[in-house]
């Protein structure tokens, strides 16, 4: 009998690549899984009878099967937990099965159960059990598992047979007399990607548990066709028609002369199978050959004539997408029409769904006519959003496919008599949501869930790990950045860390002890394994990494110690159990001994015991704990630190306990050394506590003990962390919280210790500067509610703990906390404009709150029950609020009383499950809704009078069911589309008609259970539900193949969530607060919509070159067809129109012929004589030389009327959507405008530009650097820097009006371009300079926006610029004149361009979706323009791509937005590789040689060398992407923009978001930093007394001192979340010693003000003398006080000795402090005394003059002086008016110098003396800034028109000086008045003053 072996079965294409060795240079996954091809007999290689890879319980034996006549396997027993079968042997071990199909052939035993289970892993490592049985009586699923019920079959005629076609729920339960022998295959690739959103990876275990038969299992990639057998493919030669057979060891016996299907079951999961309960697995309805089959799968082997609506067309239509090409295929049907050159991928999906019912109709109607009407002559297939393919196939095997808009010009017309695959083509998977994932965790707010007890630090000591219910949470402590380890199904209970940090163990909770081991650095999980315990509460990790110990409670109660050996886990995932024990002691904490991974020591309730680990044994010693026995040990912690001369077991073990004792024991020889205990301190009114030892009375209680090799640090129940040295004689530092400490550890560096405490707080004390820093406040309880204040960017949550707690969105830091002891809050929600929010409480009070004073505005008591709906009118004029027992009450909000307008009784329905969100309102507040009377009805009334207008009863809209659906959700989306949402208790969404109530369209099983929250995007485009611990986000129009997306990361059920205000964020709040990026880009075009190449919608110049079918328009150029819309046109709104009437709107578009715009040639815009023609998807490694064929224009002379107009700037449809990239620039947003008016000097310039400070980290490519010629530059602003690296001197480019976006270098370093927008917006400019001279050469103007990338040829001859996603144009220059040669629109956005170093004329640039390669022809004065576009591959899997970079081998290596490198042969314009270089977008790429630089948004960059990628653009060859190798890596301040290497790739410059250009040595593998600047708005700068140094400080909260001579940065401060926006410098006294200790003294946002040591570099001082921000701060003449003022205008003066604030100044109370400023006076002068005076303005244009003498406490006030205001200032915006700002004359004593809003822009000089005005000065301009000039009589002012004006005031003349890119918001002069410094939002300029070089002699120069 011939026979089929395995390689025979892989086909003839298949084999020709094994015989040439093809297969070597697949992936690594996929050679090793090779063997697996083209099927696994699992039960012959695990070699089952043997047992030794798997393993049997209970009653398992083999025994004969008179049906199949072979020997198969019985399980029976009445506990399927105990008689099974498991591979296998150990759940440690994995069977690592990679196929896609699972064969199970199996029989039920009659009237019994069975069960069967399958461990799937994902590709991000998560394990996911899929069980089925006929014991499940419904489908059910969580995070980790699926179950689904069995149905079985039973023989044809019997009773249970015909009951079951008759019933609607098949009889689910015990096995039928009769049952089948089954073959079910099981698509696993689908059941995750459909169930969970996840990836398949591979089989991990099978459990096959009674009472069942089986013969084997099977995996495999194919889909055999049961009935058709080995032999009789031979046979019948179907092996050549791609027919699988069934393999001889899968294959049932079949008597002669029977049918397969009538002695046996094929069932195929997902089902077929309509019966309910749905997500069964059933057998389906017909045969496999007849079956409709709603998913999609590879080609089922059919028979060759049958070409019917069966599953070879419905379930396996994607045959007919690879017919192979007569071309390169012998063509065995001689009757085919045509020679067909490419073929199209075709993809139909078969599913009607009853939402397409409707669709499906019309269609039919549709083309009903022309078509055979009889079923035997043509049967019709119902495409279902298949991209517009209609297929028919008729009686004589006839195969037709149109495609309306692919990627092809060619029409599909052939016959065939069986479908065939194409080798290499991929099967195109279902349509679903995009991005996917369209969320990411982005932060959570919250702490602990189970324990907080549980808490580490990161071996650097510079993140800590912590539990957050169920999720793990990785923070950065100075960033506060967030990472997660997500796979717990129930709440953490312990952690622990390996001594190196790169493993992390974690134990969650519950009856199911689940342990996962991770990789920490990269965030995957190694092992993950069920313990012998559950409820663990304590785990321990060796030092090495090699022992894991863990305790719990077993089954019956008893403590449990398990130890297991994981020093494989690294390696393949296998931890082994090496020892457990019970133990009838109480443990409450054990820890293995750093020194000995066999030594263990734990403490509990009256012992502390020693255990040891031997010969698989686990065994312990007590300590003999004599009077102390009787205490309960809460921690224990070994003795740091090892000694060369002493053993290292010979140490000392600490233990706590909750008497307060300390007790210290000799771990060697196992006996107490010393006891101490904790007292509260005897003394009164003192909050200090102290240790007396052996004292009476009752001890406080310590919670943690934690010791380093220095110190220890304890955490007890009075809320203290105290710092003990190793002797405990005393306390040397100690820290208060809220509540009792319960945990504390110190950092490996000794500088930092951790706290946690019981009411939910985590924070650490920095000991060097004895600060205390929060990281983490959270909810104690379940979270009931929150609302977000989309303005502020703040939320409110409140929690069933009582609290009510304001949130910064940002930060996470909590604001604000509300406390109610008596009653729980349980709805809140913010005014959406005011800053007040209301919240209701369980006893039905509405309470409302101003955030900003932190005050009760108002109270109401309008309901008896709890408080289910609270919400205010997105107008703000109206808040509403609903009870439970029925009652609904409107307020009016416009008044501070919330006065109440209407309440009405009975109206809503009765109950608190409807709550928080039980109200919803219109958009345009004019509908309220709700669910009431009854909760079948839903209610919508009048927003403004509560008059009812439509009720809409939901019971009654389902007329199949039998059961009354209720309502539990509404929801309104925007009112443009007038619908509203209800989700029902039978888990269904409702789109409702919002004026009618008509039912749109539903949605059916939304969840497993009822829908907790509804919420639906801004722009009507995502929908959002959440049931039990999931989020969904939905496609809002259901119009995927997969409408939705699965997010786990809860522990409980979530309680609500919304998307926020921007829609940038989706918030989810139930165990915590869950903030989620939301990925979604606002705007994208309806994914429905028919998308082609962008044509112009109503010009006529741009003509197509293609043949054939020509439409003239009005220029007398040929159009092939009616313009198709781009991928993003003009938007329409069409969600307003009815179903029907959309679907012939897209009807009407899809159906004209335009496959020749799709991928047919484009003339895009020209400049000369030349054309430019575009093609698209040529296929890889094709010649393309064919396809780059110039069009000139003298072809279509005849037919341009306007030849040199080809396209206009607005007739080309393009999308002006930002590409989601960070590489694509975007020009900071500025309110400020170039002022018209300036007066520029005409002579000698007063100022002269000394030095720029900072360098534009918002630029992109805006740095350059020629290593031969030391030619170095770089943009700040709108200035071009031109630095010696050497002297660090520097030369301006100034010319820029705009900020520059770009710039780019000639290859000989003689040119330099630069970019930016042009001056009011009128276009984009690109400066040429001239290097050696520093003029400009020339002005280039061509794009209108912004220019995104620029690059020079290699031979310098061409300069190529690229506009960015708005202007979407490439502009060709000639560098010898800077003429434009050609220039071209493109389609998608361009990131960034190059020139190919080896062909001049051949350059490539990238950007959404593909790389173009392009081709410069130039003849004579014509110039060509050749392209060739080539989309990215699908197995990148990324959208964009975002950097590029040239070697010299015919390689071009494109970088993405998703960390992968892609490596393309320019030969050939074929991507041959790519591989992951990094976790975030790259946006950066450097090669040299054989080594690549790469930089990306994860601030690192990275080395790598790519020797081998050059062998692997040759077939064959043993290259891998993991031949290219990671050498180096640093990480850097911020996201990589800029960077230049050398030819050797050996040191380079970079440049960073953070404004800062480092210098980077790979040799040395060091970063030092050339250029420092900030990255935010600079508030303020300040000079040292001696102008030596100067100080600038930013809105980030950093503080930075400067070298005044080298303008060098050599000290910053830093506070996180805080704000710096004052400062001042200590006064200089005569005192060296006193010189020593120069300060600078900064207030924050917080109100907070601190004091730092310049010489010391900490901060020495923290005191909060005010409630909101410091908006003025000064230091006394004589430094004896510091002077600050707080932006509620409140003054406080304060010693800078002690931190006390001695004086409170309320005179400016209500306006904002602007300036403060001290200067010295004669001691009686102004009659009062006191050698000093100081002025304070506040924003109400009032300025107040003090006289004080500190040393005796006076401080009287001199003057009061206010200057008029508009005459209408109401009309004024408040937020915008320029600042009050005065100074004290220095050349003129007593006299006051004011500039501010008033009645026209003016200086005035005011005199004390004199009590009048004595001068003004007009200004053109409103001043923004103000500083005098203290060696002459010069003031400068700033402007918002980007002006710096210099007036000689005795005079009046000015000067103005424009070098900025902003308003000017800050000047000063130095202290000699030598240099003025001026900042500009991040810019800081230092400017020579010339006028008085000659007077000036001692000053440091620059």
């Amino acid at each position: 009998m011939p026979t089929l072996s395995k390689i025979d079965l892989l086909g003839p294409q298949v084999q020709e690549h094994l015989s040439r060795g093809a297969l070597t240079s697949m992936d690594k996954a996929k050679t090793e899984s090779v063997w697996q091809r083209p099927y696994v007999n699992i039960f012959k290689h695990f070699k089952l009878e043997e047992w030794k890879k798997s393993t049997k319980e209970g009653d398992v034996t083999a025994v004969m099967d008179k049906t199949l006549k072979c020997t198969v396997h019985r399980i029976r027993g009445s506990i399927p937990a105990g008689n099974y079968i498991q591979l296998p042997k150990t759940s440690t071990q994995s069977l690592g099965l990679v196929g896609r199909y699972l064969y199970l052939l199996f029989k039920p035993i009659v009237s019994k159960y069975f069960v069967v289970h399958f461990d799937a892993v994902t590709e991000d490592s998560q394990v996911i059990r899929i069980s089925f049985s006929n014991l499940f009586k419904e489908f059910k699923s969580t995070a980790t598992w699926l179950q689904f019920p069995f149905v079985c079959g039973a023989v044809k005629g019997s009773v249970y047979n015909a009951t079951a076609k008759t019933a609607k729920q098949d009889l689910v339960g015990l096995a039928p007399a009769g049952v089948k022998w089954t073959c079910l295959m099981m698509d696993l690739h689908h059941v995750l990607s459909f169930y969970l959103n996840r990836h398949y990876s591979h089989l991990k275990s099978i459990k096959l548990c009674s009472n069942m038969f089986v013969k084997n299992i099977f995996t495999s990639d194919l889909v055999f066709e049961p009935s058709v057998t080995v032999f009789k493919a031979n046979r019948a030669g179907l092996v050549l028609h791609d027919v699988s057979p069934m393999p001889r060891e899968m294959a049932f016996l079949v008597p002669k002369g029977e049918n397969w299907h009538d002695i046996y079951d094929y069932i195929r999961f997902p089902s077929d199978g309509v019966k309910m309960p749905f997500d069964s697995i059933q057998r389906g309805q017909s045969s496999p050959l007849k079956t409709d089959h709603p998913t999609h799968y590879s080609p089922v082997r059919a028979n060759p004539r049958t070409v019917t609506v069966s599953k070879a067309v419905q379930d396996r239509v994607s045959l007919i997408q690879q017919i192979t090409s007569p071309e390169t295929a012998p063509c065995r049907h001689r009757r085919s029409s045509q020679i067909i050159k490419n073929i199209p991928e075709i993809h139909l999906d078969t599913t009607v769904s009853p939402h397409r019912d409707k669709d499906n109709r019309e269609w039919e109607d549709e083309n009903r006519k022309g078509a055979p009407t009889k079923s035997d002559e043509c049967t019709k297939v119902i495409p279902a959003d298949d991209g517009g393919i209609h297929v028919f196939a008729g009686r004589s095997g006839r195969v037709v496919a149109h495609k309306c808009s692919g990627d092809t010009e060619e029409a599909i017309c052939t016959k065939v008599s069986t479908p065939t695959r194409l080798p290499g083509q991929k099967i195109k998977d279902p349509k679903g949501l995009q991005p996917d994932p369209i969320l990411k965790l982005k932060k959570i707010i919250g702490f602990g869930g189970c324990t907080v007890k549980c808490a580490a630090w990161t071996k650097s000591g510079s993140a800590v790990v912590y539990p957050c219910h169920a999720t793990i949470v990785v923070m950065e402590v100075d960033t506060g950045q967030q990472r997660f380890f997500i796979g717990h199904t129930d709440k953490v209970s312990a952690l622990s860390f390996n001594g190196n940090t790169t493993l992390l163990a974690s134990a969650q909770t519950g009856n199911v002890g689940l342990v996962r081991v991770w990789n920490f650095n990269k965030g995957s999980c190694l092992a993950m394994f069920k313990t012998h315990v559950h409820s663990v509460s304590s785990l321990s990790f060796s030092f090495n990494g090699g022992v894991l110990c863990g305790v719990g409670k077993d089954s019956h109660g008893k403590t449990m110690i398990v130890v297991w050996n994981t020093a494989k886990v690294n390696r393949d995932g296998e931890v082994v159990v090496l020892a457990k024990a019970h133990t009838e002691v109480d443990i409450q904490v054990m820890k293995i001994a750093s020194f000995d991974d066999t030594r263990m020591v734990s403490c509990g309730r009256d012992n502390i015991r020693l255990w040891r680990v031997r010969s698989g044994a686990l065994r312990s010693c007590p300590v003999n704990l004599g009077e102390y026995h009787c205490s309960e040990f809460t921690d224990v912690a070994f003795e740091e630190g090892h000694l060369a001369d002493k053993d290292p077991a010979d140490r000392t073990l600490f233990a706590c306990s909750k008497s307060g004792h300390i007790i210290e024991i000799d771990y060697k020889n196992v006996v107490i050394k010393n006891a101490r205990r904790l007292f509260p301190s005897q003394q009164k009114h003192s909050h200090r506590r102290e240790m007396v030892a052996f004292n009476s009375g009752a001890g406080i209680a310590i919670n943690s003990i934690s010791v380093s090799a220095a110190f220890c640090a304890t955490g007890s129940d009075d809320g203290y962390l105290r710092l003990w040295p190793l002797d405990f004689s005393t306390v040397f530092l100690e820290a208060e919280h809220e509540g009792g400490v319960s945990f504390v550890s110190i950092d490996p560096t000794g500088l930092k210790v951790l706290a946690a405490t019981t009411t939910g707080n985590l924070g650490y004390l920095d000991i060097p500067s004895r600060g205390y820093t929060t990281l983490m406040r959270s909810h104690t309880d379940r979270v009931l509610a929150f609302s977000v204040d989309g303005i502020r960017r703040h939320l409110v949550s409140v929690s069933e703990d009582g609290t009510i707690r304001v949130w910064d969105l940002d930060s996470m830091q909590q604001l604000y906390d509300f406390v109610s002891a008596e009653e729980t809050p349980c709805a809140v929600t913010f005014h959406p404009t005011q800053q007040i929010f209301a919240c209701g409480f369980s006893s039905g009070v509405v309470r409302i709150f101003n955030v900003g004073n932190s005050s009760l505005l108002a109270e109401q008591r309008q309901h008896r029950g709890q408080v289910i709906g609270l919400i205010f009118s997105p107008n703000g004029e109206y808040m509403y609020s609903a009870g439970s027992l029925g009652s609904l009450a409107l307020y009016n909000a416009t008044e501070e009383d919330h006065h109440v307008i209407r309440i009405l009784g009975n109206v809503v329905a009765r109950g608190s499950y409807h709550g928080p969100d039980a109200l919803t309102v219109s958009s345009d507040s004019r509908y309220l809704a709700f669910v009431g009377p009854s909760e079948y009805i839903v209610t919508v009334m009048d927003a403004r009078s509560l008059d009812e207008i439509i009720r809409v009863d939901v019971s009654i809209l389902d007329l199949e069911t039998t059961t009354l659906d209720t309502a539990l959700k509404v929801c309104y989306p925007s009112a443009a589309i007038s619908q509203l949402l209800v989700t029902t208790s039978s888990n269904k969404i409702l789109w409702l008609n919002a004026r009618t109530g008509r039912l749109i369209r539903q949605v059916c099983n939304v969840h497993k259970t009822v829908s907790s929250s509804l919420a639906v995007s801004e722009d009507i485009r995502y929908l959002l539900t959440t049931g039990e611990k999931v989020i969904k986000i939905w496609d809002y129009h259901m119009k995927q193949d997969i409408n939705f997306q699965v997010f786990i990361g809860h522990s409980e059920t979530i309680q609500q969530a919304i998307f926020t205000p921007d829609q940038l964020s989706v918030i989810s709040v139930g165990d915590a607060i869950f903030v989620w990026d939301f990925l979604a880009v606002a705007g994208d075009q309806d994914t429905s919509l028919p998308s082609s190449q962008p044509f112009a919608l109503h010009r006529a110049e741009t003509p197509s070159i293609a043949d054939g079918g020509e439409l003239f328009q009005n220029s007398g150029m040929p159009r092939q067809s009616v313009p198709v819309p781009s991928s993003s046109p003009p938007q329409l709104d069409v969600s307003a129109i009815e179903r029907n009437e959309q679907d012939e709107f897209l009807s009407d578009v899809e159906d004209k012929d335009d496959h020749n715009q799709r991928d047919g040639s484009i003339t895009v815009k020209r400049t000369g004589d030349s054309f430019l023609q575009v093609h698209e998807n040529v296929r890889c490694g094709a010649d393309v030389s064919s396809f780059l064929r110039p069009i000139s224009c003298q072809e279509h002379q005849e037919e341009l009327e306007e030849p040199a107009s080809i396209v206009g700037d607005g007739d080309f449809p393009h999308s002006c959507t930002r590409p989601d990239s960070y590489k694509h620039f975007i020009a900071r947003f500025k309110t400020s405008s170039v002022s018209q008016g300036a007066v520029l000097p005409d002579g000698k310039e007063d100022l002269k530009l000394k030095v720029v400070i900072g360098y534009n980290g918002n630029g992109r490519g805006n740095m350059v650097w020629n290593p031969d010629t030391a030619l170095f530059a770089y943009s700040c602003g709108c200035l071009v820097v031109v630095e010696d690296l050497h002297s660090g001197s520097q030369r301006h480019l100034t010319g820029h009006t705009e900020e520059i976006s770009t710039l780019a270098v000639s290859h000989d370093a003689q040119d330099l371009a630069s970019a930016s927008g042009g001056p009011d917006k009128t276009g984009c400019c690109i400066f040429i300079w001239d290097v050696t001279g520093g003029c400009c050469k020339k002005v280039l103007s061509q794009h209108t926006t912004e220019v995104q990338a620029m690059a020079y040829s290699r031979d310098d001859r061409f300069l190529m610029s690229a506009g960015d996603y708005r202007d979407l144009t490439i502009a060709l220059w000639n560098t010898r004149n800077y003429e434009l040669l050609a220039t071209t629109r493109v389609f998608d956005p361009v990131h960034d361009l190059a020139f190919d170093p080896t062909a001049v004329s051949e350059f490539a640039c990238v950007g959404v979706g593909a790389v173009h390669f392009w081709l410069v022809e130039q003849a004579g004065n014509e110039v060509q323009l050749k392209v060739h576009r080539v989309s990215i591959p699908d197995e990148v899997g990324a959208g964009e791509l975002t950097a590029l970079c040239y070697n010299s081998d015919s390689v071009l290596y494109t970088a993405t937005n998703t960390g992968k490198i892609c490596a393309w042969d320019t030969q050939h314009n074929r991507c041959f590789m790519t591989w992951d270089a990094d976790e975030g977008e790259i946006g950066i790429v450097q090669c040299r040689g054989y080594r690549l630089m790469s930089g990306s948004n994860t601030k690192k960059i990275r080395l790598w060398a790519v020797a081998a990628v050059q062998e692997m653009r040759l077939e064959g060859t043993g290259a891998r992407s993991s031949s290219v190798l990671l050498e180096h890596e640093m990480i850097l301040d911020g996201t990589v923009v800029s960077a230049v290497f050398d030819d050797i790739m050996d040191m380079g410059i970079v440049g960073t978001t953070a404004g800062t250009l480092w210098y980077i040595n790979w040799a040395e593998n060091t970063s030092i930093r050339l250029i420092s600047g900030h990255r935010n708005k600079v508030n303020q700068v300040i000079f040292s007394p001696d102008e030596s140094h100067f100080a600038t400080c930013a809105e980030d909260g950093s503080l930075r001192v400067w070298v005044m001579h080298s303008t060098e940065l050599v000290v910053q401060f830093h506070v996180l979340n805080q704000s710096c926006l004052c400062m001042a410098w200590s006064p200089t006294l005569n005192s060296r010693e006193c010189a020593d200790k120069q300060q600078i003294v900064a207030g924050y946002s917080d109100g907070t003000i601190r004091l730092f040591g310049v010489l010391k570099t900490e901060m020495e001082l923290k005191i909060h003398p005010h409630p909101v921000a410091v908006s003025a701060i000064a230091y006394s003449m004589d430094g004896e006080v510091i002077i600050s003022g707080g932006k509620d205008g409140l003054m406080a003066v304060s010693s800078p000795r002690t931190g006390i604030t001695v004086r409170v100044i309320s005179d400016h109370k209500g306006s904002p402090i602007t300036t403060i400023e001290c200067t010295r006076k004669k001691y009686d002068e102004f009659g009062l005394e006191g050698c000093e005076m100081w002025l304070a303005v506040s924003s109400d244009r009032r300025v107040s003059v003090w006289a004080a003498d500190w040393h005796k406490d006076k401080c009287e006030l001199i003057d009061w002086l206010t200057f008029p205001a508009p005459v209408k200032p109401e009309v004024y915006d408040q937020s915008s008016l320029p600042p009050s700002l005065a100074a004290f004359s220095p050349s003129q004593s007593g006299v006051v110098v004011y500039v501010g809003f008033g009645v026209k822009p003016e200086i005035t000089l005011y005199s004390l003396c004199g009590k009048q005005t004595i001068k003004k000065i007009a200004l053109p301009h409103w001043a923004t800034s103000l500083s005098l000039s203290p060696g002459g009589q010069l003031i400068a002012v700033g402007t918002n028109g980007r002006l710096l004006k210099l007036i000689h005031y005795p005079c009046g003349k000015f000067q103005d000086f424009t070098r900025h890119n902003d308003a000017v918001h800050f000047i000063r002069f130095t202290p000699s008045g030598k240099f003025l410094l001026s900042a500009a939002y991040n810019e800081v300029l230092v400017w020579e003053v010339q006028k008085l070089q000659s007077n000036l002699t001692n000053v440091q120069y620059l």
